[in-house]
């Protein structure tokens, strides 16, 4: 046992507590999530300026820090979009020319920020692409494998296997105190890839300059945000979960959708007519 009593000294790191997010850089983090679901392509320093054309002044490396903590980065085609995490294997893409025909076809998956009145949580989704349902999603407060997991676990218990999987690589960003954090999802790790090949089903990973591949599940963000999330200020995790849910069931059975011709995603996965809406 480590005594912290002890005249020798101890490194810091193993009694080191993350830092609470200060009140004034959540503001600023719901500013930046705000600005960055309207300018996608937007990195730290336009973000800077943007934010100084609204009053707010806030330096590019606090931004870029704040952005690493939401796992956020501007998206746009460029010639090395991402590096693995190390000792993760990285898989080809496989959707190249492919139509997208049928519901379990193709799943996807990612993470999002969700600001709470106090402090913010992490929001993963599983969705189809040809229906655009979510068919699982969790709520985590760190950003750890298991609730991945747990949503993976989830979406093939309601909904049986897709043929392909499809995920962003993840890519390697130097946080402060000299700590690898890797941004966007860590879905390259062994234990969400074995999951996958456990279930039989080909994992597929976005290329280089692939920005647009998970555009669906980016267009749920956007939605959930602007439609539900900026509405409310969740007291705690349990509030968020339950109204999050709520949303959810709603955006899947009554929210008609243009790119499905006015149709739900529950009418799409499921072949219903527009009359079971009703009943």
């Amino acid at each position: 046992m480590i005594d912290p009593e002890h005249e020798l000294p101890i490194s810091s790191s193993v009694y080191y507590q993350p830092c609470p997010v200060s009140e004034a850089d959540l503001w600023l983090m719901r500013r930046i999530d705000k600005l960055h679901l309207s300018y996608p392509f937007a990195g730290s320093r336009m973000l800077r300026d943007m934010l100084r054309q609204q009053g707010l002044e806030a330096g590019c490396r606090h931004i870029k820090a704040l952005m690493r903590r939401m796992c956020i980065e501007a998206i746009y085609r460029r010639p090395n979009t991402s590096k693995a995490a190390p000792g993760h294997r990285i898989y080809p893409y496989l959707l190249r020319g492919v139509a997208i025909t049928h519901p379990n076809q193709v799943w996807s998956t990612d993470i999002s920020y969700i600001p709470m009145a106090h402090g913010f949580v992490y929001l993963v989704a599983v969705i189809d692409w040809f229906s655009r349902k979510v068919l699982a999603w969790k709520l985590s407060n760190t950003m750890d494998t298991s609730f991945r997991i747990d949503a993976l676990d989830e979406a093939f218990s309601k909904h049986g296997k897709p043929e392909i999987f499809n995920t962003d690589q993840g890519r390697q960003l130097r946080g402060p105190r000299r700590q690898v954090v890797v941004a966007g999802v860590k879905f390259t790790s062994e234990a969400f890839t074995g999951r996958l090949k456990k279930e039989g089903v080909a994992i597929s990973m976005d290329g280089k300059g692939r920005w647009c591949d998970n555009v669906f599940v980016e267009r749920f963000w956007k939605s959930i945000k602007y439609e539900h999330v900026y509405l409310h200020a969740y007291e705690s995790v349990q509030e968020a979960r339950k109204k999050i849910g709520g949303y959810i069931d709603f955006y899947n059975s009554i929210r008609p959708h243009s790119s499905l011709n006015a149709r739900t995603p529950d009418q799409v996965c499921f072949n219903r007519p527009p009359e079971a809406l009703a009943a």
